[in-house]
């Protein structure tokens, strides 16, 4: 297991909230006390098929205008940072 930074630490652009979590129910906490204004969600690949598979289930049937960008498996661990950079770096432009 690799350990990514906290991605708020490696973000400094003040327009850009990031939230983490690794499982459905934290997943659910964050939409709830962001009243469901999510814009985006980045997931990586490292959680188990089935409870990403439960996470992209909640997020399209609560809100219909989040996307949802999912990392590759065969990028392995240590490519969830340029996986992330590269998204987060489309909105700053």
């Amino acid at each position: 297991m690799t350990n990514i930074p906290n991605l708020q630490t490696v973000i400094t652009d003040k327009k850009i909230n990031l939230f983490s979590s690794n499982n459905l129910a934290e997943v659910k906490a964050v939409f709830s006390q962001n009243n469901n204004q999510i814009d985006s969600v980045i997931m990586g690949a490292g959680i188990y098929i089935e409870l990403r598979l439960e996470v992209v289930n909640y997020i399209f049937e609560i809100i219909k205008g989040t996307t949802l960008h999912m990392k590759d498996w065969n990028s392995g661990p240590t490519g969830m940072l340029p996986f992330v950079n590269e998204i987060l770096n489309n909105f700053i432009d």
